[in-house]
C-alpha cells in the first residue's frame, strides 16, 4: 500500500508539472509574440538572424505546449513509452535552452554589431525601398530615435547630405521645417541602436526570470518522470 500510495503521488506530480509546463509554454508564446510586436520594426530592418529570435522563442513555447499534453497523457494512461519519450524530449529541450543561454552570453556583443549593420543598411535604402522606408520611419517614431548611433548618421546618406536634412520621422516637434538643419532641439538626438538596447535591457530581467522558472520545473519534471517510468516498468499498481 505504501508503494502504491507513493506511485500515485509521483503520477500526480508528473501530471501537475505537465500543467506547469503548459503554463510555461503559454508564457513563452506570449513573450515571443510580445517581442515580435515590440521589436518588429527593428528586426525587419536588421538581419535575418536577429529577426529569428522572437520566432525561436515562439516555436519553443509551442513545442513545450504540446509536449506537456504528451506528458499528461503518458502519466494518465501509465504508458511507459509515452512517459519515456516525454522525459527524453524534455531533457533535449533543457539542454538546448542551456546551449542557447551560453550562446546568447558569448555572442551578446555580436547582437549589437548585427543591429547596427542592419540599421545602417536600412538607412542606405531609405527612399528607394518603400517597405524599408516605412519600417524605419515607424521604428524612429516608436522608439523616439533618429539614425543608428545618433541623428548625424543621416548626414552620411546622399539624399540627405545635400540639403542637410533628416527624415521627418526624426522630428520631436511637429513643424514644417523640423527636419531641416537638424539639432537636438528639433529632432531626437538618441540613436535607434541605443533605444533598442535600452528596451532589451529593461525587459531582459523578466525574460531571465521566466527562463529560470521554466528550467527549474523542467528539471523537476524530468526527475518525477523518471520515477514514474521506474514504477511503471516495475509493474507497480499506480491507480
Amino acid at each position: 500500500m505504501a508503494v502504491e500510495g507513493g506511485m500515485k503521488c509521483v503520477k500526480f506530480l508528473v501530471f501537475f508539472f505537465n500543467f506547469i509546463f503548459w503554463v510555461c509554454g503559454v508564457a513563452l508564446i506570449a513573450i515571443g509574440i510580445y517581442a515580435q510586436v515590440a521589436l518588429g520594426k527593428a528586426l525587419v530592418v536588421s538581419s535575418g538572424s536577429s529577426a529569428g529570435t522572437p520566432v525561436a522563442i515562439l516555436v519553443l513555447g509551442v513545442i513545450i505546449f504540446f509536449i506537456s499534453f504528451f506528458g499528461c497523457c503518458g502519466a494518465w494512461k501509465e504508458s511507459y513509452c509515452m512517459v519515456t519519450t516525454f522525459a527524453v524530449l524534455l531533457s533535449i529541450i533543457f539542454l538546448v535552452e542551456i546551449a542557447a543561454a551560453i550562446a546568447g552570453y558569448v555572442f551578446k556583443d555580436k547582437v549589437r554589431s548585427v543591429l547596427n549593420e542592419g540599421l545602417q543598411e536600412a538607412m542606405n535604402e531609405y527612399g528607394e525601398d518603400p517597405a524599408v522606408t516605412e519600417e524605419l520611419d515607424d521604428l524612429q517614431r516608436n522608439f523616439n530615435c533618429c539614425g543608428a548611433i545618433n541623428y548625424t548618421d543621416w548626414a552620411n546618406i546622399k539624399q540627405f547630405q545635400a540639403n542637410d536634412t533628416v527624415p521627418r520621422s526624426c522630428c520631436r516637434v511637429n513643424t514644417t521645417t523640423c527636419n531641416v538643419h537638424p539639432s537636438p532641439a528639433t529632432v531626437y538626438e538618441k540613436g535607434c541602436l541605443q533605444s533598442i538596447e535600452g528596451w532589451m535591457k529593461k525587459n531582459i530581467l523578466v525574460v531571465a526570470a521566466v527562463a529560470l522558472g521554466i528550467a527549474f520545473f523542467e528539471i523537476l519534471g524530468i526527475i518525477f518522470a523518471c520515477c514514474l517510468m521506474r514504477g511503471i516498468r516495475s509493474g507497480y499498481e499506480v491507480m
